[in-house]
Order: structure tokens, then sequence, then C-alpha cells
């Protein structure tokens, strides 16, 4: 299994193990695992990394929902930071472990802060990658917050 599985057996969260056939060049990957497996896409969130003060070495975990955007601005002010971008994707695939389309949150390399939007807060349920394509991993919020010390922050929009 994943990493991301691995720590959550670890940490004896209760949590389930999704899979769906990733087909290859696929634009969005959150869209897609929404549709395969049947679930609304407010459910199912994306984790992207972002560079924090024009530091491509200094990055930060933001997981908002599929159908919608992450607002960079809200990033930074939850996070003090005066400048925020989107983080390379190969600085991103380093930090984490995790390939594009197949980022967790979870059992990544190295602990970095990590936000999670707001609009998660008021789900039973919520569903993230589980470290690969084709592998989601649905589980609590507030477990998904206290496993990765992530905080909620209203900073994706609809």
């Amino acid at each position: 299994m994943t990493p991301a599985v691995n720590l959550l057996k670890k940490a004896r969260v209760a949590f389930q193990v999704h899979q769906y056939h990733h087909e290859p060049g696929v634009d969005s990957y959150g869209a897609e695992a929404a549709r395969e497996l049947g679930v609304d896409p407010s459910r199912v969130f994306k984790t992207l990394l972002v560079a924090l003060d024009n530091s491509p070495k200094q990055l930060a975990v933001a997981i908002v929902p599929v159908d919608g955007t992450l607002n960079l601005k809200a990033v930074g002010e939850a996070l003090k930071c005066k400048k925020v971008a989107m983080a390379d994707a190969l600085e991103a695939q380093r930090a984490t472990g995790y390939l594009v389309g197949g980022i967790s949150p979870l059992g990544q390399k190295k602990r970095l802060p990590t936000l999670i939007d707001s609009s998660a807060e008021q789900l039973e349920s919520l569903f993230i990658s589980g470290g690969k394509r084709g592998l989601d991993i649905e589980l609590a919020p507030s477990d998904l917050a206290r496993l990765t010390g992530a905080r909620f922050a209203p900073i994706g929009r609809g």
C-alpha cells in the first residue's frame, strides 16, 4: 500500500480505500475521482502545494474541493505570508514523495504547513488522494486535520 494508507493503519483511524480506473491523459484528477466513484465533487478534495514568499523550497499544502479553486491570497493570509504561488510540480513531487495527480496530504516525506478549506468542517467524511492515481481515501475531516497538523481556513473558491 501507499505511505498514506500505512499512516492511517498505524494511527488506527477509521477510513475506507476506494479504487477506480484512472484514465491516462485525463486533465482533472479530482474530477475524474468524483465521477468514477460516484461522489459529489464537493466531498472530493485535491491536495495542492504552494510556494511561500518566492521560495520554491518553502512549501505548504492546501486542500480544497475539486469543484472549486484555490484562493492564493487567502492562503497567504492564513499562513501570514506576503506572496503565495503554486509550487513547481517537480518540487511538489520531491517534497512529498508522490507523483502529481496522486499527491496525498498524508504520509508525505516531510510534514509541511497544511490548510484544509473550511467547507470540509461540515462534512461527515471527505475523499482525498490515497497516494497514487486511481486511489482515494475516505475519512473524517477532523482525522485528516489531526494527522496532518492542519488548520481549517476559508481558502477555496466555489
